[in-house]
């Protein structure tokens, strides 16, 4: 399957999001322009097809547009990934960003957990407020179920931690949705 649809509709954001994570056509706009190229770059370095549409209450602040999105995104991940069998599971990944170096290991577990380390020197890249970094990927971990670990290991640059932490993300998510076949990475047979 490996593909998911999701159109969610609150008081404060309606999004609609096709995931592939097998590549396919890229478009994004939730109206922060930081946001859009942070994800356009997960899709790139992971090679999935993303389309992501959100009108969100700017008007308010960022805050509901980065989180839901966040939301929708771990829930086409979870249901893209099924019962978990015949991937690899596990991932890991360094990027540097000029002179910022970000990590990311992560656990399609079903487990969710985030922990984030990564002071932003910075409080804003452009529109996006860089504390929402930390929200968007905890929206993730729980919706789709990951034990996510994200560090910037260095950085004076906001811009550059935060990029090099959503394409870490990116790489290591990539490694672990990798088709490796046979059944549930588990010793319990079950994730």
């Amino acid at each position: 399957m490996r593909k998911a649809e999701i159109t969610r509709k609150t008081k404060e954001t309606e999004i609609t999001l096709s995931l592939s994570l097998d590549g396919g056509e890229r478009k994004i706009d939730t109206g922060i322009g930081f946001f859009d190229h942070m994800l356009n770059s997960f899709a790139v370095h992971g090679g999935f097809g993303l389309t992501l549409e959100c009108k969100g209450d700017l008007e308010v602040d960022g805050h509901h547009t980065v989180e839901d999105c966040g939301i929708v995104l771990g829930q086409a991940l979870a249901q893209c990934l099924g019962d978990k069998a015949g991937i690899a599971r596990f991932g890991q990944a360094f990027v540097p960003m000029d002179e910022a170096l970000g990590f990311c290991a992560l656990d399609i577990s079903g487990r969710p957990y985030l922990v984030f380390d990564a002071p932003m020197p910075q409080p804003m890249c452009g529109q996006y407020d860089t504390c929402l970094t930390v929200e968007f990927m905890r929206a993730l971990a729980v919706n789709a179920g990951l034990t996510l670990h994200l560090k910037a290991e260095y950085g004076d640059n906001a811009h550059h931690i935060t990029e090099a932490l959503y394409k870490a993300l990116a790489r290591a998510l990539r490694q672990a949705v990798a088709v490796t076949g046979g059944g549930v990475l588990s010793a319990k047979g079950v994730l």
